[in-house]
Order: structure tokens, then C-alpha cells, then sequence
């Protein structure tokens, strides 16, 4: 499954959330540690799962926290976390609109004159994929075609994996490239968007876009184990590994990337988090602790293509689950997974690890394995 998508001290986040919610076992609500084996059974390495609702508070695991080992993942490990780095950077775009900085029909081209971009697309079509940008991470289209962009897979990435790359650099990559439609006219999920949308951040702001995240979204929510790497190759304990596998002069290797510079992804899926601070942040989102309620409305109404708001899928939990607000990631053997209610009351937060491959090998497998945890978590609501 491939999706392109100065050390904090680790506090006890468990210990004071213990103290306002009952924590179920495996025994409370069998039907979840299920749930989470089929995904193991599937083929990932490992899974880490936190329900928030009602009930209490549920935490479970299985699988291993490494090929070859017992031990089982950490239930608070940090993880990166992917593309749900998408929702941590529209949420923080909102809270600079919320400031008076910016607004969402500003046009980009404006703020950015650097790069030439067509004057039509806006802060909003960036936040909602709907920019027609080129992918940096690669095209592929309807037709089958597949138009490459920077190397993020098989031995080549794998051998450059500490690079360091400069969002600037993506961004002129990407221009570099045809844009896939009129901005506007489409939806096309495009890593691009959200690199422009921390280059934008930095502009309006004057100021670093892992310091703004801490300011308006990791500081006031207490978000101790989340953070931004930048070009930091070090996972910090506690956490599950990484891994890729790929296939050199007709021979198979697996390598364990739990350590990589992740400037490659940038605000596309960088940032670093565990399956608590993931629970944290979604639902005091939607409980409308981040943002008013006006700007909280336009991030949850979703493009009629997609169901993508701005940073977050809005889709239907199915079997009388309702509605849930989502977003998923993953990247080069770490996953993450978030859904929440509405109005936030009942979260489902996971970190995954696994065996990442160019050929998307356990996507299928994931789809189905998420879609049935999704409906055992929120069924009834």
C-alpha cells in the first residue's frame, strides 16, 4: 500500500486520558480485536487501534512491532502518519484565515509570484485538490497512462531515501509537468497542492511552517508526541518498523525504512504522530475547538466528485454507520488512520505497519480490511 500519500519529551497522554475514560479490553468489545486481526491476516506486520466513543475508550493491537519478533506494536507508538499530514495543514490554513492572514478565494499567484502559477487557481482549490496541479509524486490517468514524477519507489528510492529535498524543488517539478485540467473544472488528489499550501503558509506568516503548527495546532491541543521532521531522519520511541521490499538483479529484498528523510513527501505526508494525539486532534476539530463554526462548515462540505472538503474526505460509514470524516495515509511502510462523527463525539484513530512494495501489493486487502473496521466502529453511531 503506497500512498503519496529537536525531539519532544513523551508525556503520559494515556495516564490523564485514563483518568477521564473507562478503557475497555479485547474481552469488552471482541468484535474490534477481530476486526484489527483481519488486517493483520491480510498481510501488514502490524496494527495499533484506539475507538473513542460512548462506551469509553477502547485500545487494542496485533500483529508484531518488527518481522521476526514477538512484541507486540506499542498502543501509543509514534508512527508517520502520511497524508493524513493533509488535514493537520488545512486545519492550520484555517486558523490563519480565522486570523485575518488570508483568505480561501485569494488567489495563490499572488502571494507565491515565484512560480508563475495560473492566476485562477486559489487557496481553496488547493486545499480541495481541485488546482489541476501536477502530482509531483506521479500522474496516473484514466487511460492508463502514468506520468512519473520525483522517485519514491523501488531500489532507486530506497538507495536515496536521506535525500534532502526542498519544497521549492517539488513545486518546480511539478510546474514543470502539463497541469491535468483547468483549475476548477476537476477533482485530482495532488501532493503539489499542499507543499504550496506550507509554502503559503510560511509567506503570510513570516515564519517557519512547523512553528506555525505548533503555535495554532500542536501547543493549544497538547499534542506533546506530534511533530514535524522536516528533513529528520530519526523516528523517536516508542514505534513499530518500517518496511520495503523490492526486487534487484531477479532477487527480492526487504529493507527496514523506519529511518528516512521524509522532504521527499514534504506537507504531502510528513509529519510524525501517535494513534492518541491522532484522537486528540480530529475530535476537538470536529467539536469546533480549532475553528469557528462557519470555517469548520466549509472544511466538511465535500467536492461532489471526491467527497473531499478541504483536507478531509466526508464519505458514508455504511450499514446505518452515518456520516464520518476522514482521512488516511500512507507512506513507505507506516500508515495511519482517522475517522471521526461529525461533531467528534466517537473517533476511530490507528497506526499501521507494514511491508510497502511498488506494486500496492495489500491495497486491496487494506481497502476491504479498513471498510469493515470503519463499519464495526460506527455502526449505530
Amino acid at each position: 500500500m503506497r500512498q503519496p500519500s529537536a525531539q519532544p519529551t513523551f508525556v503520559t497522554a494515556e495516564k490523564e486520558h485514563s483518568t477521564m475514560t473507562h478503557t475497555l479490553t479485547d474481552q469488552d468489545r471482541p468484535e474490534l480485536q477481530e476486526a484489527i486481526q483481519q488486517i493483520v491476516d491480510s498481510g501488514f506486520t502490524g496494527v495499533q487501534l484506539r475507538v473513542h466513543d460512548r462506551r469509553g475508550e477502547w485500545v487494542g493491537t496485533a500483529g508484531v512491532a518488527e518481522l521476526g519478533g514477538t512484541a507486540k506494536p506499542p498502543t501509543n507508538g509514534r508512527v508517520r502518519i502520511g497524508s493524513n499530514t493533509k488535514t493537520f495543514t488545512a486545519a492550520l490554513v484555517l486558523r490563519l484565515v480565522a486570523e485575518g492572514k488570508v483568505r480561501l478565494d485569494d488567489t495563490v499567484g499572488d502571494i507565491l509570484p515565484e512560480f508563475g502559477l495560473d492566476r485562477r487557481i486559489t487557496l481553496r482549490m488547493l486545499l480541495q485538490h481541485t488546482s489541476g496541479i501536477f502530482n509531483f509524486t506521479g500522474e496516473y490517468y484514466e487511460d492508463g497512462t502514468i506520468v512519473p514524477g520525483i522517485p519514491w519507489s523501488g531500489r532507486e528510492w530506497v538507495d536515496n531515501r536521506f535525500k534532502t529535498y526542498r519544497p521549492e524543488e517539488l513545486v518546480r517539478l511539478a510546474l514543470s509537468r502539463p497541469a491535468r485540467f483547468e483549475p476548477g473544472t476537476d477533482w485530482s488528489y495532488s501532493n503539489t497542492n499542499y507543499v504550496l499550501a506550507r509554502l503559503l503558509i510560511e509567506h503570510v506568516t513570516g515564519r517557519a511552517y512547523a512553528q506555525e503548527m505548533e503555535r495554532l495546532i500542536l501547543r493549544p491541543l497538547g499534542l506533546h508526541d506530534t511533530l514535524v521532521p522536516e528533513t529528520r531522519t530519526d523516528l523517536p520511541e516508542p514505534h513499530a518498523h518500517a518496511y520495503y521490499r523490492y526486487e534487484d538483479a531477479g532477487q527480492e529484498r526487504t529493507v527496514d525504512v523506519t529511518r528516512q528523510n521524509p522532504s521527499w513527501i514534504s506537507t504531502g505526508g510528513d509529519m510524525i504522530s501517535t494513534a492518541q494525539d491522532l484522537h486528540t486532534f480530529i475530535a476537538a476539530l470536529m467539536g469546533g475547538r480549532l475553528l469557528p463554526a462557519p470555517l469548520l462548515a466549509e472544511m466538511c462540505t465535500p467536492h461532489p466528485k471526491a467527497g473531499y472538503g478541504l483536507g478531509v474526505f466526508v464519505q458514508d460509514a455504511g450499514a446505518h454507520g452515518g456520516t464520518v470524516i476522514s482521512h488516511n495515509g500512507g507512506i513507505a511502510g507506516h500508515g495511519a488512520l482517522m475517522y471521526s462523527t461529525p461533531d467528534g463525539s466517537k473517533t476511530l484513530t490507528a497506526a499501521l505497519n507494514y511491508v510497502d512494495d511498488a506494486s500496492m501489493s495489500l491495497a486491496a486487502a487494506f481497502q476491504r480490511a479498513t471498510q469493515s473496521l470503519v463499519k464495526e466502529a460506527f455502526a449505530g453511531q
